[in-house]
């Protein structure tokens, strides 16, 4: 059985807490920003630590950390 490889796109959007969470990028911030609510621009800013489940699933499907 070959090894599975890591999603390469992955590696780039999500990093790791020292407690083993997942961090990742507010979504929504690429273009149009003229047409968002300034709440939701200054909400988007910088890193979030996602949900423990999501975490879960893209460190397992997408990461291959166990």
């Amino acid at each position: 059985m070959p090894k599975l490889k890591n999603h390469s796109g992955s590696k780039k959007r999500f990093k790791f807490t020292a407690s083993g969470l997942v961090k990742a990028q507010a979504q929504g911030k690429r273009h149009g920003m003229s047409k968002r609510p300034q709440k939701m621009k200054r909400n988007a800013r910088g890193t979030f630590v996602m949900f423990k489940a999501d975490g879960e699933k893209i460190a397992e499907n997408f990461l291959r950390v166990k």
